[in-house]
């Protein structure tokens, strides 16, 4: 089972919207069951289960993970492909965000956009990495900083373009022979606390770009 995978086809990503396969997604993704055994965590019948399930399966979303018998009847056990899923702005290609279309550094619907366009990207070279049976580079750093002041983030965001596109000009080599592409993506965002709902969002500081 992967950790996470990326859901880039409408019709895959409308089936896993839906309530009630989310929650057969969820409990596979906890380990093996039949249909049998998820109709009574879910209260539904047998077979409208089996159906959800023959959903899933047939946009790749959970898998056979054995047989077993049970009596007269052999019952199969499915797994869900991963524990977690992500759905690509492919899935809504028509309407996906396009971060070239608007260009602010202190946008936040612009962060949004390349957050977007990160997901599509990634998830697209992860399948087509596993296509060809090959490892994907990449690379992630993630933390936190507490500043002090509107002006001390000022200041770090600063530096932080500074050095950035210092190691940019170091290393960047548009007549390399053979050389392939990397797009580089910083983000600085205030953190969510865990319980601030959508009803709660933070207060922004004076002066600051929505």
């Amino acid at each position: 089972m992967l950790d996470v995978t990326v859901i880039e086809d409408a019709e895959a990503a409308a089936a896993s919207l839906d309530p009630t396969r989310a929650r057969l997604l969820a409990e596979l993704a906890a380990g093996p069951a039949s249909a049998a055994m998820l109709a009574g965590r879910v209260g539904l019948p047998r077979q409208k289960v089996n159906y959800h399930l023959k959903t899933l399966e047939r946009h790749g979303l959970v898998e056979l993970a054995g047989e077993r018998r049970k009596g007269n009847v052999t019952e199969r056990l499915m797994r869900a492909t991963a524990a977690s899923y992500v759905i690509s702005p492919l899935a809504l290609a028509a309407v996906q965000p396009d971060p070239d279309r608007f260009r602010d550094q202190l946008s936040a619907r612009w962060l949004l956009a390349l957050g977007a366009r990160l997901v599509r990207d990634v998830g697209s070279l992860i399948t087509g990495a596993a296509k060809a049976r090959k490892r994907l580079a990449t690379y992630a750093l993630d933390g936190e900083v507490t500043f002090a002041s509107a002006a001390d983030r000022a200041a770090f965001i600063e530096e932080l373009t500074q050095g950035v596109g210092a190691l940019v000009r170091k290393y960047h080599d548009p007549d390399a022979q053979g050389g392939r592409d990397h797009r580089i993506v910083l983000a600085v965002h205030p953190t969510v606390r865990p319980g601030t709902g959508a009803d709660e969002p933070p207060v922004p500081e004076i002066g600051a770009p929505s």
